[in-house]
């Protein structure tokens, strides 16, 4: 779930890992199939990190300190945005530069706006604190660019619910929906455990349409070994069910580890 945004002069970082295992070990727990694109040293500067929930699979102690400490050496101080309760595990690793926000709230970054949205999910970093903290979407709106990143989540009425509270802020006269929403298409097997907590590419379909997005990109697949679907079924998947809602490739797809999409700059 790892997506580099350049917007608006910012460059911005989804739930950041390049750590080997998706664990709080070293030698154990789901380990990386294909190695990132880019190196930590090879990225910009980063302004800011979005987080959306505080599973090892989408926030990474190592990743995150060593891009703290990254900042920190260019003379820069990357901002954390994170849910509701998690600051405090920031604060123990030396992190301060962090905002948290419950959902709905609005942080403004520059002219950039970040709404951090409900999502069916839940939280946990061990066997004690299972939902203490909470867990979201993100909904960031500019002049130049309206973008949405689902992190992890289970169908439900959240992403209709959020297409109608930003209604008055994606008028067609301003330029319409999401640009583009960055939604999770993988680990959905088997479906009766995983079908409260991770959407499969039918019900990824349907968010994008809830949403109404004009694009969609499929993340979280291909890279760590969580659940029961081979590594590669989530695209082929995905190709099924956008055949069966006659949704055209170009609306929904997914990319190569790496690969970079630019997009349109929304009207003015």
């Amino acid at each position: 779930a790892t997506l580099l945004i350049q917007q608006h002069g910012l460059n911005i970082l989804t739930d950041p890992l390049w750590s080997k295992r998706a664990s709080p070990f070293e030698f154990i727990g789901p380990q990386r199939y294909h190695p990132p694109r880019l190196s930590l040293d090879q990225l910009p500067p980063i302004d800011l990190i979005l987080v959306s929930h505080n599973h090892y699979d989408h926030l990474d102690r190592a990743s995150v300190f060593a891009l703290h400490q990254q900042a920190l050496a260019a003379g820069g101080n990357t901002l954390f945005l994170v849910p509701l309760g998690q600051k405090p595990w920031f604060t123990a690793i030396g992190i301060t530069h962090v905002v948290e926000l419950d959902w709905w709230q609005q942080h403004t970054v520059r002219g950039v706006d970040f709404v951090l949205t409900p999502v069916q999910h839940w939280s946990a970093r061990g066997v004690a604190d299972r939902s203490t903290t909470l867990w979201g979407g993100w909904a960031v709106l500019a002049r130049d660019l309206h973008w949405y990143f689902g992190g992890d989540a289970g169908y439900s009425k959240d992403f209709l619910d959020t297409r109608l509270r930003l209604a008055t802020r994606q008028t067609e006269a301003l330029g319409g929906g999401f640009d583009i929403a960055l939604l999770p298409i993988g680990a959905y097997a088997p479906r009766w455990f995983m079908r409260e907590q991770h959407a499969n590419p039918q019900e990824a379909v349907q968010i994008h349409l809830d949403l109404g997005a004009k694009r969609s990109v499929g993340m979280h697949w291909g890279t760590f070994p969580l659940t029961d679907e081979p590594l590669d079924q989530p695209p082929q998947d995905l190709a099924d069910a956008k055949r069966g809602r006659q949704l055209p490739d170009a609306q929904f797809f997914v990319m190569p580890i790496g690969a970079t999409r630019t997009l349109p700059v929304r009207p003015q």
